[in-house]
């Protein structure tokens, strides 16, 4: 049985998921699963319980990553999910920094009289715009939601240059062949009229865009921010504001220092807020988690590599280990030791850390729990379970 624990308000569809004979929500104290959107777990103390943690959402700065990884916790996102509300609210604040649809707006509901429609033709002059076709866009990051702006961007009549190191080879079939690859980012910069950023908040991308980055921009570009906050140096962005470096500055990350400058329109975090893009996340992390929990298998994971098989045996061990020489052979002579047959096995690394799958053929689970015992007391093995192959699937 495996008690499942929710921070937030997950929604039902996602939960649905463990709405069966192996599961329970918010149950125990002990919980083998987390999911979560926004709460943060820095300072949660994680129960020897946990074996996964999905969050409802891509990033996941609100969980301690790499110290869950180091207790063999292993921790899921859902990239894409959110992706098309990202997406649309991208192309909304496009259009918002060439049209001054917020200002003119508002300046209608000042208006009083018989003759409201007179006053609106007589100054609408004041809230001329441009059109984006023809404009310059630079993508930084092309994941799932950078290479969908890219794709819709173009679309739009943009033309448009992403760049990404690590663009993933399914990603790459997703992007128009219209889009540009920019070399580096230098020549984003330099030639972009707007430049929207879409890569995850790490060690290497904290203050990503800063003074000498906004230096090489063009000084009427438009820079939005709808990844994280801390990609962009909030001091550097202001200063290059302030001396007309660069024209505006979109975010949907809240800060003091940003609110009622008039160059600077932020968002109350709005990228995944509408219905669909949370019932596609819950749903995700559920699916995602459910499947891990049951079979052992890892897919869209941050800390983990991904790790399939398909599982036809009566048993399964599951083993998270430092990723250090002949751990294969480690834990194949302590299963061989035991008198029993591996029918399958498979090991994917990822940084110190390695994952290791195995079937074998075995029905005596005292036997099986003594063979996970012996593993588990062995060098290098941070966590072990023994998966019993589940009756029913729907995953």
């Amino acid at each position: 049985m495996f008690d499942i624990k929710t921070f937030n308000a997950i929604d039902p569809q996602g939960l649905k998921y463990f709405e069966d004979p192996n599961f329970t929500v918010n149950q125990t104290e002990q919980p083998a699963g987390i999911i979560l959107r926004s709460q943060k777990l820095h300072d949660y103390n994680f129960p020897a319980s946990v074996l996964g943690v999905a969050r409802a959402g891509a990033g996941t700065n609100n969980v301690p990553v790499k110290e869950c990884a180091e207790k063999g916790i292993v921790v899921f996102n859902t990239p894409g999910a959110n992706a098309n509300a990202v997406k649309e609210l991208v192309l909304a604040s496009l259009l918002v920094s060439v049209r001054p649809l917020i200002q003119g707006s508002t300046w209608v509901q000042t208006l009083t009289g018989a003759d409201v429609e007179e006053q609106a033709e007589a100054n609408k002059k004041a809230f001329v715009g441009h059109e984006l076709e023809g404009k310059k866009l630079g993508v930084v990051g092309l994941g799932a939601i950078g290479a969908m702006v890219a794709n819709d961007a173009y679309r739009l009549g943009m033309n448009v240059t992403g760049y990404d190191p690590y663009v993933s080879v399914d990603t790459a079939w997703n992007i128009s062949r219209r889009v540009k690859r920019a070399n580096g980012m230098d020549e984003i910069f330099a030639t972009s009229d707007f430049i929207s950023l879409h890569v995850p908040l790490l060690e290497n991308t904290q203050n990503l865009i800063s003074t000498e980055e906004l230096q090489k921009m063009k000084n009427d570009a438009v820079l939005l921010n709808f990844a994280r906050g801390g990609l962009v140096d909030t001091d550097a962005v202001l200063k290059a504001l302030d001396a007309g470096e660069i024209k505006q500055y979109i975010t949907d990350f809240a800060d003091e220092r940003l609110l009622r400058h008039e160059k600077v329109l932020v968002f109350p975090h709005l990228g995944a807020s509408t219905e669909e893009a949370e019932v596609n996340c819950a749903k995700m992390a559920g699916r995602t988690l459910k499947k891990f929990l049951l079979t052992g298998e890892i897919k869209r994971s941050v800390n983990f590599p991904t790790v399939e098989m398909t599982f036809a045996s009566p048993y399964r061990l599951s083993i998270v280990n430092k990723n250090v020489p002949n751990m294969l052979g480690q834990i194949s002579t302590i299963i061989a030791g035991m008198e029993i047959n591996i029918d399958t096995m498979i090991n994917r690394s990822r940084d110190d850390l390695a994952y290791t799958l195995v079937d074998i053929d075995e029905t005596d689970e005292a036997k099986i729990q003594e063979v996970a015992k012996r593993i588990a007391d062995s060098d290098n093995i941070v966590k072990v379970r023994v998966i019993k192959n589940p009756e029913e699937g729907g995953f």
